[in-house]
């Protein structure tokens, strides 16, 4: 279909949902619409979200042996990428770290768990590192974990998390290309069982995996299906020794990378955008272009890859002529 930004936009700002095949046409337009497109993105950026960013960190709280076999990752039972592995980290490193980011222009703090499922001990023991980071500093925690119960899900409420990130990743379609030890609908019924214990849902996916642009859109409108509060759109950068980086799938390009992040702003325009993943490689030198869509980034953490740090994030942002939001 022919691609008209001005009636997409113009929808988007009265409410009225992107259709899969307007979405299509985002990501097909060509790269001398690419100014266009950030036009009618960040009319939309500005209309929900301001001028604002937030900027959040992520410490690892359990890293490295998981027993599941996502081709991308660095922590897969499969990696040869020899990633630290720790089945709890170190309470009063933890507590440094909680205390650093209360110092710092951090929104959030991202805590992540390896691993899939987890026992109702794991969760106690969890939740009270989680309270332990609550007690040093009452910034608020999103929880990237795997599948969880009710009761788990509750537990970890009570805790003090508010909100939790889990990704859909892909498609339904080509989810098991890039794993066979869990599927996508168990991710999906997954998000629904932490929606309806009222936690905020964080719900994004990862790009440049060997999907088809259709793959993209169809984890778009999953996603806006959740009506998650944030969306991470990570971008996949190679790490030796997975099983996807010895496959060598096609680079990614700024320019493609741009129009999945406009996309991702049109399809959920009154959500959180964060550029996750990928960013610093992939958009180092598009950051007007990449907060003119994204209204959150992350500073550093991003598990088994390294961000640019928190002091020049902020600078990066204030230099575009942005606001860092203070948790």
């Amino acid at each position: 279909m022919v691609l008209s930004l001005d009636i997409i936009n113009g929808r988007a700002l009265n409410g009225q949902k992107l259709s899969s095949e307007e979405a299509l046409a985002v990501l097909n337009c060509s790269d001398a619409k690419l100014d266009d497109l950030y036009q009618a993105v960040s009319a939309l950026r500005r209309t929900y979200r301001g001028r604002q960013v937030a900027i959040q960190v992520i410490t690892s709280l359990k890293n490295g042996d998981c027993g599941e076999d996502c081709r991308y990752c660095a922590q897969s039972r499969d990696s040869k990428a020899g990633v630290p592995k720790y089945n709890l980290i170190d309470a009063e490193y933890l507590r440094q770290k909680a205390r650093l980011g209360a110092r710092g222009r951090v929104t959030r703090h991202c805590l992540a768990f390896s691993g899939l499922r987890f026992t109702d001990d794991e969760i106690e023991t969890f939740s009270q590192r989680i309270e332990l980071v609550k007690k040093e500093a009452d910034t608020p925690i999103c929880l990237s974990i795997g599948l969880l119960t009710r009761s788990q899900a509750l537990r970890l409420k009570e805790a003090g998390v508010s909100r939790i990130n889990h990704n859909l990743n892909s498609s339904a379609r080509y989810y098991p290309s890039i794993c066979s030890t869990h599927t996508w609908e168990e991710r999906l019924e997954n998000l629904w069982t932490l929606k309806s214990v009222g936690l905020e849902l964080c719900c994004g996916g990862i790009v440049g995996l060997g999907e088809e642009k259709s793959d993209v859109v169809d984890m778009l409108m999953a996603i806006r299906s959740l009506e998650p509060a944030s969306v991470p759109i990570n971008f996949y950068v190679p790490i030796e020794g997975t099983a996807l980086a010895a496959l060598g799938v096609a680079p990614l390009s700024p320019e493609y990378c741009l129009k999945v992040l406009g996309l991702a702003r049109l399809t959920l325009p009154k959500a959180e955008i964060r550029c996750a993943a990928g960013r610093e490689k992939y958009l180092s030198q598009k950051t007007e272009y990449v907060l003119a869509a994204a209204d959150s980034i992350f500073a550093s953490g991003y598990l088994t890859v390294d961000g640019l740090g928190l002091e020049p994030t902020v600078a990066e942002v204030e230099k575009a002529g942005y606001e860092v939001v203070w948790g």
